[in-house]
């Protein structure tokens, strides 16, 4: 049944992102659109709590309960992230907005961009450490010590990114000498 809600859940994300995005670019219901893109969480707390009542109704925990837990994090720690990536690509696309502009490459610009992936993720996986011990705490369920192996690929995942985020700022990646960027300019590279 989880992988159900779960599945259903992503496909609902998605069409109410897209919802969100068409009424106020389309049609230019910008409450209808705001209401519309802060129910994003919403769906994910929704299937948090089904989860847990799944739990607290005598299921057997597996994997699926804890991955519901982490789209909940998840939407916490990127959806913000997430809608204004989709926001500026319908609006270039659909609304003649101006074209999204690409994430830095180089320099302290990349290790700043960087940094704030590894914030959102680290945000993503105390959210979903706190719900995945939740869902332990609050049900009896038998079998939750699967739950245990989303702790270390939480804290994997949390390592990995802080570990990408440092090394660009330990060895920033410089343009190449013949290096342009979109405005036409030439990117400063740090040993020169």
């Amino acid at each position: 049944m989880i992988v159900t809600l779960v599945i259903s859940a992503e496909a609902a994300f998605w069409v109410v992102l897209a919802l969100g995005l068409a009424t106020r670019y389309l049609l230019r219901w910008r409450t209808v659109s705001t209401v519309l893109l802060v129910g994003l969480p919403v769906i994910d707390l929704a299937l948090f709590l089904l989860t847990l009542f799944d739990l607290r109704g005598g299921a057997t925990a597996s994997w699926t309960h804890p991955l519901a837990a982490s789209y909940l994090g998840f939407s916490v720690g990127y959806g913000p992230s997430v809608v204004r990536w989709a926001d500026g690509r319908f609006l270039h696309r659909f609304a003649g907005g101006p074209k999204p502009p690409p994430a830095p490459k180089y320099g302290a610009e990349r290790s700043r961009y960087e940094w704030q992936v590894c914030r959102r993720t680290l945000v993503s996986v105390a959210i979903t450490i706190t719900l995945i011990t939740a869902l332990k705490l609050l049900s009896d369920a038998p079998g939750t010590g699967v739950f245990d192996q989303w702790y270390w690929k939480l804290g994997i995942a949390a390592v990995v990114n802080t570990a990408i985020a440092a090394s660009y700022t330990i060895w920033p990646k410089q343009p190449p000498a013949d290096a342009v960027d979109e405005d036409g300019r030439v990117p400063e590279r740090s040993d020169r």
